[in-house]
């Protein structure tokens, strides 16, 4: 049976008056040599506006035919009596049919048309477009394309363009190498291209408001710009109100209703409706929502529609363009509340057995349902706190009405803890405070605390952070006895008092309550206090001359730290101080900056100034040593400076005073007077080993230091002994009596 071809369908369509010239797109095109070009994206991308103009560049001197496929030809004999006719339209003298001898042959279409289009290539290199594949769907002729694709004659190359995501023998292809492709990403308009198509549909330049609002709605999608510039061009204004920019959104939802919606299964539309209320859509809400088989109909979707874009998650998800967005969210709308509430509240209680509290808490928030957020909320702050996540927390507050939290005594604890452990101090006794006048009864927040207690432990906390030592203290000591032991609270009571002693010089009282901060931290599963404490007692044991112990602390600190990924948040700064100061001891000048470095990254990026004065008066103390032993005195100077300007800032500077002093003096020797005396303590281990025989990269490595640092205090080693070589610093150093 021969059958016609119409011959609108053996061309590109017609130019739109404002065709946009897409140089990018087109030099893509000119430089795929895959023999199979697939360009896939959603309805309205711009992908038959692409190829018709990329068909009819003239610069390029190629030869393409054209085929436009619709429906009709979801048939075998149709579809290659298209191809036919295509292929005979752009070459005269090939076949313009399959005549009746070839058919006796038995042989299929896509099996015979090879050896009919065996010379194709003699007259040069043609190019088939077909346009519209996602109307073929017949097994038979989706077998029977695929089959002829992979045997592709010579000279011929075949550009497929379609609103889905191919299949076979798409995977096939890729494997080896035979096919280049366009998707959705590549075919959005950028910025500045979606500038120069609005500036030609409305005659003018956009102002960047008008710009920012049409791209944030269109997301670079060709069709949507269009509708939108052609809506926003009738109005006669330079600028235009809310109400035409919400007329060209409505006209956009209209096209997306007719070109996608509609042409849905009903399954399909169901599934977008009920699913409109997620952020994102994976399997597991979408079942909660839409039934067993939304994960099917998920995949399918993501391949048919193509406005359903993938995220980078594990597991699998996706979300959905803004324009389709604000279509659903208007016919979900449209069924009335109770159906919205509904589907947030079916949402809400899968993410909440999920543990996942962000969206738990927005979807009952969503759903009116306050106590059942309010509800999620306690239950989850402590672990998110624990784990260094404070931020997720006040986010989960901010979802809530304000006057919920300002009305609950509990919610005002965990905003100030939120806050604490932020480094806010001020903020988080602001919700102390508040919390203090919504206090009703017994109630508890946390593990083991009502809500009085739970508040004194985080004021204690709070002037720990402030630097009010001697308040912290105080207390600090009556939050200890008022908590359950083995709680996080009596963790950050200890770690709070412990660390008041510590810095008013009670050492060995501050190490013994660190110490039981740390095994209570570390039982109630708080990393966030653990690590605290254990970098507290790291600097209460360097101050007290436990160097040995200190090293073990801080190591200890900053392997907890790196594992809760906690390297970063201010609660690691006294670890990474510490080590600084006990490499600054051994004259490890290169490590001791690393571990500053870390220790100031830390501190800057986690809490926030004027936080923490004591270990910022520290960090500032160390650097200060760090530039004299580099003999900065410039530096050495301003660090000193801002050392003291911390410090001021202390209610009692305690050991900080003498620290200060301490190093001022040593800043005013002149550092390159030599004598035995001013040999730190990594140059003595270094001397001692100088008397054996090791070699200086074999005492490196007994020492657990690099090369270049036993380098280092070698140098000034010979320096400060007034020694040129080994054997003069050995015996030099007997003489005065440093061994």
């Amino acid at each position: 049976m021969t059958h016609s071809v119409p011959a609108f369908k053996l061309h590109p369509p017609a130019q739109s008056p404002h065709l946009l010239t897409r140089p990018r797109l087109l030099r893509r095109l000119d430089a795929a040599a895959e023999p199979v070009v697939v360009v896939h994206a959603p309805a309205g991308a711009g992908k038959t506006v692409l190829l018709t103009e990329w068909s009819r560049d003239p610069a390029a001197r190629r030869q393409c035919a054209w085929l436009s496929l619709d429906t009709y030809d979801n048939a075998p004999g149709r579809l290659w009596a298209g191809i036919l006719g295509a292929l005979h339209q752009a070459r005269p003298g090939l076949p313009a049919r399959f005549d009746n001898d070839e058919s006796t042959l038995g042989g299929r279409p896509e099996e015979i048309l090879p050896s009919l289009l065996a010379g194709v290539g003699e007259e040069g290199p043609l190019t088939l477009i077909l346009d519209g594949l996602e109307s073929i769907t017949d097994a038979d002729v989706v077998r029977s394309l695929a089959d002829f694709l992979t045997r592709l004659p010579q000279g011929l190359r075949i550009v497929l363009s379609t609103r889905h995501v191919p299949g076979t023998p798409l995977p096939a292809l890729r494997a080896r190498g035979l096919v280049a492709e366009l998707d959705q990403h590549d075919l959005r308009f950028t910025p500045e291209e979606a500038q120069a198509l609005l500036t030609e549909l409305l005659g003018s330049a956009p102002t960047a408001d008008t710009l920012s609002a049409v791209y944030d709605v269109t997301e670079g999608w060709a069709a949507g710009l269009c509708i939108m510039g052609r809506t926003l061009a009738r109005s006669a204004n330079e600028t235009f109100t809310a109400g035409e920019l919400a007329r060209g959104r409505q006209a956009v939802t209209d096209y997306l209703a007719a070109e996608v919606l509609d042409r849905l299964t009903t399954e399909q539309r169901e599934f977008l409706l009920r699913t409109s209320v997620l952020d994102e859509l994976r399997t597991g809400p979408c079942q909660a929502l839409a039934g067993n088989r939304a994960g099917v109909v998920l995949r399918e979707l993501a391949r048919t529609v193509q406005l359903l874009e993938p995220l980078v998650a594990d597991p699998p998800a996706y979300r959905r363009h803004r324009a389709l967005s604000a279509l659903l969210s208007d016919i979900l709308a449209s069924e009335g509340p109770d159906t919205l509430a509904s589907l947030h509240r079916a949402a809400a209680e899968w993410y909440s057995r999920q543990q996942e509290t962000t969206a738990a808490v927005r979807h009952f928030a969503l759903s009116g349902d306050e106590a059942a957020a309010v509800v999620s909320v306690l239950a989850g702050w402590e672990e998110a706190i624990a784990a260094g996540r404070s931020a997720e927390v006040s986010q989960w507050l901010a979802l809530l009405p304000p006057r919920t939290v300002v009305a609950d005594a509990r919610l005002c604890v965990v905003a100030a803890m939120a806050a604490l452990s932020g480094g806010s101090p001020d903020t988080g006794g602001r919700w102390l405070d508040v919390a203090q006048l919504r206090r009703t009864g017994s109630e508890t927040v946390g593990e083991g605390s009502d809500v009085s207690d739970a508040a004194a432990v985080a004021q204690a906390v709070a002037c720990c952070l402030k630097g009010d030592m001697l308040t912290a203290d105080r207390l600090g000591e009556s939050a200890v006895v008022g908590t359950t032991p083995l709680t996080f609270w009596r963790a950050l009571a200890g770690t709070a008092r412990g660390t008041a002693l510590l810095w008013t010089g009670r050492y060995e009282e501050a190490e013994a309550l660190l110490g039981e901060a740390t095994r209570d931290a570390h039982a109630a599963g708080h990393g966030l206090a653990f690590v605290r404490a254990l970098g507290s007692r790291a600097v209460c044991a360097l101050l007290a001359g436990r160097h040995e112990q200190a090293r073990t602390l801080s190591d200890e600190a900053l392997r907890e730290a790196v594992t809760a990924g906690l390297g970063r948040h201010f609660v690691a700064v006294s670890a990474h101080v510490g080590r600084a100061g006990l490499f600054l001891e051994e004259g490890a000048v290169e490590e001791a900056e690393g571990a500053l470095a870390d220790a100031e990254a830390a501190l800057a990026g986690s809490a926030r100034t004027g936080s923490e004065p004591h270990v910022r008066a520290l960090c500032h103390i160390t650097r200060a040593r760090l530039e004299s032993a580099r003999h900065n005195m410039d530096a050495t100077r301003k660090a000193l400076e801002a050392a003291a300007g911390a410090a001021a800032r202390c209610g009692s500077p305690g050991v900080l005073t003498d620290l200060l002093g301490k190093t001022g003096e040593g800043a005013a020797v002149d550092p390159a007077v030599p004598g035995p005396q001013a040999l730190s303590l990594g140059e003595r281990r270094v001397l001692r080993a100088l008397c054996g025989p090791l070699t200086l990269r074999e005492i490196a490595s007994e020492l657990y230091v690099s090369h270049n640092t036993v380098k280092t205090q070698v140098r000034a080693i010979f320096r400060k002994l007034d020694a040129h070589d080994r054997s003069a610093a050995v015996a030099r150093a007997r003489e005065c009596g440093v061994l």
